[in-house]
Order: structure tokens, then C-alpha cells, then sequence
């Protein structure tokens, strides 16, 4: 692992009251090209990482230090964003600290830059260390399954050198927003499957968690097909980035998995006023039934996304929190 210098919802664009000189417009999503959607990617993960999203994604805990670092997998190095309690906050050094892995939302667009603000608070309060995987994004030549073995790898590399970052590798939770939210419960299910590492919890924030035909037939979908931060043309793009002709989804779908007992302990957080919430509540409810202990929560009103947009957002603080309070029962308790 190395410094990397730093730079100044499922591909969701924001909500509308969100504007900026820089900010790319909104593409065609049914007819977009390879080109354009790399240089919509580019520029609006530019605008997303810039002060001037900060008043829509918030300001970070100042308690908490955050740097980009950079993992080696096989084949290609991959950056992290990672964050510490400062040490006014946190135990004395030589203690190891919970690690909470993160996987940012977005699909073919999203930074782990945009996350500061609950990463850093989950960091300095729990206290944890928190990994931000700045993974491969969907692409035309970038399928579901690269995100999915980046995660992977990044908990398996953390898990293997605990002493080197500082954390106890008995206490790994896995947090993912949208299509890291399906990132993260693969992962969880890839875990067991390897008998580890170990986890203590998974939580999962408006998660696309449903890669099949069936994606589009949820109610929620019917109910909220245009909304600021998330619409059914991004998930058909989404769609036919993350599987391609030929590919079979069920591998790619938690929801239609054979198997969801022995997993860890879940938190699933639902915005109702989304088009994937039904895919968090049918999710849950199989990994209830599963055995899986789970707790589901909902956020009357709230949009795709919100957990991201704080300064617009007023439910993305309670949803903080009970992140927070799950984190710390299941990691620390």
C-alpha cells in the first residue's frame, strides 16, 4: 500500500436544486456512448469530490483525519479513502480499532469522496477505521462482476495485514449505498462461501439488490419512476452495464440467492420515496425468514441517494444514526 495524492444513487445526477458551472449536464440515458458516458463520469465525480457539492453532501466530522491510500490487487492498484478518529478521539495508540468497509453508490458514476460526511462521523464516533473502495465502475467494457471483485479483494487485502492498518480483524463490518449496497451484500455472501473473513454486520442503504428481468417489476418501481436522484432509464442503463448479453444475473442478484442463512447480522435502510425501495424490503424479508438476523428500517419521504445528501436531505441524519447505534451494538458490543 502507497499514499495517493488527493484531488481537488445508481448514476443519479443529484437533485435538481443542485447546480454548479462544472457540473456536466444530464445525458440521454437510452442512447449514451461509451465516450460520453466516461466523460460524463469524469466530470461529475469531479464536481461530486468539489466544495462547492459539499452543501448538498455535507461537511466532514472534524474529528475524524481523512486520506486516500492506495491498495494492491492483482492486476492493478486500486485507491481507498479512508478515515481515523483523530487521536483526541480515539484510543491510545496500539490499540486496534473496529474497520467498517464502505462501498459508495453511483454504478457508473460515484466516489468514495462523496461519502465524507457519514464515513468520517461512523469513524470518529464509533470510534472505526473506515475504508471507502474506490472501486471500477460500471462501464460498456466494465461489467457488475470487477466492482464486485474489487470489494473483494480490498476486504480480503485489509483482513490479511490488520496490524499494518490498525484494525482487529474479528471486528469487519461491510456498508454500501445503492449498487454498493448489492456490492456489499455479494461480498457478505462471498464471505461465507470462503468461510471468511469473518463479519460482524452488514448494512445496506437503498440497495439495488435485484440484477434479473424481475428488476423493473417491483411496485416501488411503478410508483417512483422519475425522481431527483434516481430514475428507470439510469436503471436501464445500469442494468446493461452491470450484466451483458450472455451473462447470467442470478449470481449478481442477493435477492434470488438460494441460500441467505449464516450470513451477518443486517441493517437495511429503505428511503420510501425511491425506486428501489421494494428491493430493500423484499431483501429483507429473505434474509429474515433466512435466519439472518435483520433489522429493516424506513425514511418516510426521503429520495434514492439520501444517505449522500444531508445538506438536502433532512432524514439523512436519523438514518446516520441508526447506522451508527447498529455499528456499534454489533462491533463494539
Amino acid at each position: 500500500m502507497s499514499e495517493h495524492s488527493e484531488s481537488g444513487g445508481i448514476g443519479g445526477t443529484g437533485a435538481a436544486a443542485l447546480t454548479a458551472p462544472e457540473r456536466p449536464a444530464e445525458p440521454d440515458w437510452e442512447h449514451i456512448t461509451a465516450g460520453e458516458l466516461a466523460a460524463f463520469s469524469e466530470a461529475e465525480n469531479r464536481f461530486r469530490a468539489s466544495a462547492a457539492a459539499r452543501v448538498a453532501t455535507g461537511e466532514p466530522d472534524p474529528d475524524a483525519a481523512i486520506e486516500w491510500r492506495t491498495v494492491s490487487l492483482p492486476g492493478h492498484d486500486l485507491p481507498v479513502r479512508v478515515y481515523r478518529p483523530r487521536p483526541t478521539r480515539g484510543p491510545s495508540d496500539g490499540v486496534s480499532l473496529p474497520l467498517v468497509v464502505h462501498v459508495h453508490g453511483g454504478g457508473f458514476v460515484g466516489t468514495a469522496t462523496q461519502s465524507d460526511w457519514v464515513n468520517s462521523h461512523l469513524a470518529a464516533r464509533l470510534p472505526a477505521v473506515v475504508v471507502s473502495v474506490d472501486h471500477r465502475l460500471l462501464a460498456f467494457d466494465s461489467p457488475l462482476t470487477r466492482a464486485a471483485d474489487d470489494v473483494w479483494d480490498v476486504l480480503r487485502h485489509l483482513a490479511g495485514d490488520a496490524a499494518a492498518w490498525g484494525i482487529d480483524p474479528e471486528r469487519i463490518a461491510l456498508f454500501g449505498e445503492s449498487c454498493g449496497g448489492l456490492l456489499g451484500a455479494l461480498t457478505a455472501i462471498r464471505a461465507r462461501a470462503a468461510a471468511g473473513p469473518a463479519l460482524r454486520a452488514q448494512v445496506l442503504v437503498n440497495p439495488a439488490v435485484d440484477t434479473t428481468d424481475a428488476l423493473f417489476d417491483h411496485a416501488s418501481m411503478a410508483e417512483h419512476p422519475q425522481t431527483p436522484s434516481l430514475s428507470l432509464p439510469q436503471l436501464r442503463l445500469f442494468r446493461r452495464l452491470a450484466v451483458p448479453p450472455g451473462t447470467d444475473p442470478r449470481p449478481l442478484s442477493p435477492l434470488h440467492a438460494d441460500d441467505l442463512s449464516g450470513l451477518p447480522p443486517a441493517l437495511v435502510v429503505v428511503p420510501t420515496h425511491d425506486p428501489l425501495a421494494d428491493h430493500g424490503r423484499r431483501y429483507a424479508e429473505r434474509l429474515d425468514a433466512a435466519g439472518t438476523p435483520t433489522r429493516l428500517t424506513e425514511h418516510a419521504g426521503a429520495i434514492h441517494a439520501f444517505l449522500s445528501l444531508p445538506g438536502i436531505v433532512p432524514q439523512a441524519e436519523g438514518a446516520r444514526a441508526e447506522i451508527l447505534d447498529f455499528l456499534r451494538v454489533t462491533l463494539t458490543g
